[in-house]
C-alpha cells in the first residue's frame, strides 16, 4: 500500500499544484509562500535543528510551552515549525516569546508528494522530527525515516472511528506507519490503547499537551474598549461555533432574555470568514471584523482571528462550540485556564479525557440541547458564587498538567542523542 500511495501522490502533483493556487484565491494559502508547499525555502541554520510539525492553530499553540522547555534545556538548539494553515502561520510569531524569535523558524509544510518532501528534507536536514497529534503522512514519514532522522509522535491522537477503519482495512499499513516512530507520547489512555492495538511499540505515559498551554493573551487596550462597550450587561459567549450551532445558541439566548433582557450574546465562529454570512442571515448585528463594538442590541459577532483570549475575559459564561452539532467539540481548556465558567453540549469526542476530567472536578457543565443550555446558563448567571467556584475548579484541574512540556522536551532531546540539561 505504501508503494501505491507513493505513486498516487507523485501523479497527483499537477492537480495539487493547481489546487494550491485555487486556495490562494480563497485566502487559504499565501501566494508568495506557495513554493514552501513544494519543499522550497530552506534556510538551515548552523548547529542542531529539531523539526516540529503542527497541522493547525490548536496544535501550533499547544507546542509553545514545549518550545520554551526545549530552549531552556538546550541553548544551542534551533527549531523549525511547520504548519498547514494561514491562521497558524500568522498566530505563531505573535505568540512566540520575543527571546526565541531568532531560534524558531516557520515554514508551510510540504504536501505529501515524494519529490517535494525530498526537497524539503534535503534542504533542512533536521536532526530529529516531532509530529503533533495525528499527522501521519506516509511519504513524509517514509522519507524522513529513510534518512535516519529519529521520529516522534507527540500528543498522539487517534479517534475510535479512525482506529476501527485502520484496523479493518489496512492493519499492516498502520503498523508500518507507526513503526517509523522511535518515540510515541499519547494524548490519553484511550489513545494509547488504540495505538497499541494498531501495532505501536512502547509508548510513553499519556499526557495532553493542550492542557499545559499558557493562557491565551489579550491586548489591554482592546480589552478595556470592549469592557466599556459592554458595561454591566451579562455576557454569553458562544466560542468557536460551527454551522447550524449559532441558531441553537440564539434560541437559548432568546429564552434567557425573558429573565435577563439585557443579555449580550457574542457569536465567535470557529472560522472567522463566516462572519459576513452570520449577520445578514441571523440579524443585522455589529461585526468586530468591521471595527464595530457591541451596541445596545442583543448580539455581537466576533469574527476576528486570535482574539479568543479577549472574549473569554469578558464572558460571564462561555459555551464551547462544536458540541451542539456532531463535530466533536472545541478546546475547553482555553476558557478553563482563564477561569471563565464553561458549558458544552453532548458532542465532545475530540476532548474526551479533558471533558471527563473537567466534569469530575466540578469545573464544567454539560447539556444535551439548546433548551437545556438556556436553563443551565440561567442557573449559572443566577448563582455567581457557585459559578466562580466551578471556574476555579476547572483552572486547578488544568494547572495540574504543567509539568508535561518539560517531560516531553527531555524525551525529544534524548531522542536527538543528547540528554536535556537545565540551563
Amino acid at each position: 500500500m505504501s508503494g501505491a500511495w507513493h505513486l498516487a501522490a507523485s501523479l497527483a502533483a499537477p492537480a495539487l499544484r493547481w489546487n494550491l493556487r485555487r486556495r490562494v484565491t480563497r485566502g487559504k494559502e499565501e501566494g508568495p509562500r506557495l513554493p514552501e508547499r513544494e519543499g522550497h525555502g530552506a534556510a538551515r541554520p548552523e548547529g542542531r535543528l529539531l523539526w516540529l510539525h503542527a497541522a493547525s492553530v490548536g496544535e501550533s499553540l499547544a507546542i509553545l510551552p514545549l518550545i520554551e522547555a526545549l530552549a531552556a534545556r538546550d541553548a544551542g538548539l534551533n527549531i523549525l515549525v511547520t504548519t498547514g494553515t494561514v491562521t497558524s502561520a500568522r498566530l505563531l510569531p505573535q505568540r512566540l516569546p520575543t527571546a526565541l524569535a531568532g531560534r524558531v523558524m516557520h515554514r508551510y509544510a510540504p504536501l505529501d508528494v515524494p519529490g517535494w518532501v525530498a526537497r524539503f528534507l534535503d534542504g533542512w536536514r533536521p536532526d530529529a522530527a516531532g509530529f503533533v497529534e495525528s499527522e501521519l503522512w506516509p511519504n513524509t514519514l517514509a522519507a524522513t525515516h529513510a534518512r535516519g532522522i529519529p521520529l516522534a509522535l507527540l500528543n498522539a491522537r487517534i479517534s475510535a472511528r479512525t482506529a476501527r477503519r485502520w484496523g479493518r482495512w489496512a492493519p499492516g499499513f498502520a503498523r508500518q506507519l507507526l513503526s517509523r516512530f522511535r518515540l510515541i507520547m499519547p494524548r490519553s489512555a484511550e489513545d494509547a490503547a488504540r495505538l497499541l492495538a494498531l501495532g505501536a511499540r512502547e509508548l510513553a505515559p499519556p499526557g495532553d499537551l493542550k492542557l499545559a498551554a499558557p493562557p491565551l493573551p489579550a491586548d489591554a487596550a482592546a480589552l478595556a474598549a470592549l469592557r466599556a462597550a459592554i458595561g454591566a450587561r451579562p455576557v454569553l459567549l458562544a466560542a468557536s461555533t460551527h454551522p447550524g450551532e449559532e441558531a441553537q445558541v440564539l434560541a437559548a439566548a432568546e429564552a434567557l432574555r425573558h429573565e435577563r433582557p439585557d443579555l449580550l450574546t457574542i457569536l465567535a465562529p470557529r472560522h472567522p470568514d463566516r462572519g459576513p454570512e452570520l449577520s445578514p442571515e441571523l440579524g443585522p448585528w455589529p461585526r468586530r471584523a468591521l471595527g464595530a463594538l457591541p451596541d445596545a442590541g442583543p448580539v455581537y459577532v466576533a469574527d476576528t482571528m486570535g482574539e479568543m483570549g479577549l472574549l473569554y475575559r469578558v464572558a460571564d459564561v462561555a459555551f464551547i462550540g462544536g458540541s451542539l452539532v456532531p463535530h466533536g467539540g472545541q478546546n475547553p481548556m482555553e476558557p478553563a485556564r482563564l477561569l471563565c465558567p464553561l458549558v458544552f453540549g453532548p458532542h465532545m469526542q475530540n476532548f474526551t479525557e479533558a471533558t471527563a476530567g473537567l466534569l469530575a472536578a466540578g469545573g464544567a457543565r454539560q447539556v444535551p440541547d439548546s433548551a437545556a443550555l438556556a436553563v443551565t446558563v440561567a442557573d449559572m448567571l443566577n448563582q455567581p458564587e457557585a459559578t466562580a467556584a466551578m471556574a476555579r475548579a476547572a483552572g486547578e484541574w488544568v494547572a495540574a498538567n504543567a509539568a508535561l512540556p518539560g517531560r516531553m522536551a527531555e524525551a525529544l532531546l534524548a531522542l536527538m542523542g543528547k540528554a536535556g540539561r537545565q540551563s
